[in-house]
């Protein structure tokens, strides 16, 4: 099941910021939400310390656990290494991709954006924030769409990060983004340890 309740909640049960939005709040309280927070005492077992960071990526890119599972499956699959490979497919979702550029301020909005058909792909409306993009594809806002204010302020620059990863050529003012490769590990900038996560599942 997605989380649906507080996303800075998320960030201080992690014990790290998962959302721009969630860095000063963590900040001020940067122990786990409720009464208790400040005492809790964190199991530290190999099984809690993979445990949790799994949870990170799921927080993370907001996913289900059922999907997370198919990502590592096909992860797999491939002749890379496995945590990098998850990591690969988790960054050319959709959602992320949409992120990734600064056309959105966090991946719930992204998802959201893109599930009431503000996106396309190459020309044609995708409401599947799960959509796997591929290098040579090109991201868009619909033109019906762009005089919404997120996208005048995604326009401006406002929700891009100071630097555009690297296998994406961005137009802000255009909204407009052109996959030029698939990612490779040191463009990926995510606050968790990928092979924690591979070894909770290979267990």
């Amino acid at each position: 099941m997605r989380y649906t309740g507080p996303k800075v909640r998320l960030s201080r049960r992690a014990g790290t910021p998962l959302t721009r939005k969630a860095v000063s709040y963590f900040e001020k309280r940067p122990y786990p939400p409720g009464e208790h927070g400040r005492r809790v005492r964190r199991n530290s077992s190999d099984f809690a310390v993979r445990q949790a960071e799994k949870q990170k990526v799921r927080w993370y890119y907001d996913l289900t656990e059922k999907q997370l599972v198919r990502i590592y499956e096909n992860a797999k699959k491939r002749s890379g290494r496995t945590g990098e490979e998850m990591l690969a497919e988790l960054e050319m979702r959709l959602a992320t991709v949409v992120l990734r550029a600064g056309l959105a301020a966090s991946i719930y909005a992204a998802r959201q954006f893109i599930n009431h058909g503000h996106v396309t792909v190459d020309g044609k409306k995708v409401d599947i924030p799960s959509y796997q993009v591929k290098p040579g594809q090109i991201i868009e806002v619909r033109e019906k769409s762009r005089n919404m204010v997120p996208f005048v302020e995604a326009a401006e620059g406002v929700h891009a990060d100071d630097k555009i990863a690297g296998f994406l050529a961005v137009s802000h003012k255009d909204l407009r983004i052109a996959v030029i490769d698939r990612p490779k590990r040191e463009q990926i900038p995510v606050p968790f340890d990928e092979q924690l996560v591979v070894e909770f599942y290979a267990r």
